[in-house]
């Protein structure tokens, strides 16, 4: 077996387009830690940061035919895992506020089963309201809210500007309000 680890990052990266598991080993090996550490500063914990790391190399292996790198290749990777991690935070966040919510409607009262109830009526309503949204309305509306994708990912992922992004949502969010006070009111 030849000696990968004397081939340049761009070496690789032509190789890995015609399938070098070899090439990929030597990459994953190269970059691996380096990857980790910065995840891992910024996550605070082993398991997420390897979770990042390997999401990030499975993204890499699965796309490799049709890569298009144009920097180099540690300022690619490094950006990768920037964005990985923005959004492994988000995913955390967006659990521990369900996970608060929950507890909060279930132990903070006497009420609880009657909170439930309310809670459950509540977004039995919303999505039924979600439903009657217009069609692009309210696949950005979910695209946002349900995916907790950026406007910039929704407006490129779809081939609109960002603005029509922005006033989809601002629609979607408006008419929900409004049945929202007919639920209340």
């Amino acid at each position: 077996m030849r000696d990968f680890t004397c081939f340049s990052d761009g070496e690789l990266l032509d190789m890995l387009k015609n399938e070098n598991e070899h090439a990929f080993n030597e990459l994953y090996n190269r970059y691996w830690e380096r990857l980790f550490n910065a995840a891992y500063k910024r996550l605070k914990s082993v398991e997420a940061a390897e979770e990042v790391v390997q999401d990030l190399f499975t993204d890499f292996w699965l796309r490799r035919e049709t890569l298009n790198i144009r920097q180099e290749l540690p300022i690619y990777l490094f950006s990768a895992i920037k964005y990985l991690v923005i959004k492994q935070i988000n995913k955390t966040a967006h659990q521990h506020t369900i996970i608060f919510n929950r507890s909060t409607i279930f132990n903070d009262s006497d009420n609880s089963t009657e909170e439930w109830l309310i809670a459950n009526d509540l977004q039995s309503h919303l999505q039924s309201r979600v439903e009657l949204l217009p069609v692009k309305c309210r696949e950005i509306y979910h695209l946002s809210r349900d995916e907790h994708q950026s406007n910039k990912a929704i407006a490129q992922q779809l081939n609109i500007s960002e603005k029509t992004v922005e006033n989809q949502i601002t629609k979607a969010l408006k008419r929900l309000r409004a049945s929202l006070n007919s639920f209340f009111f």
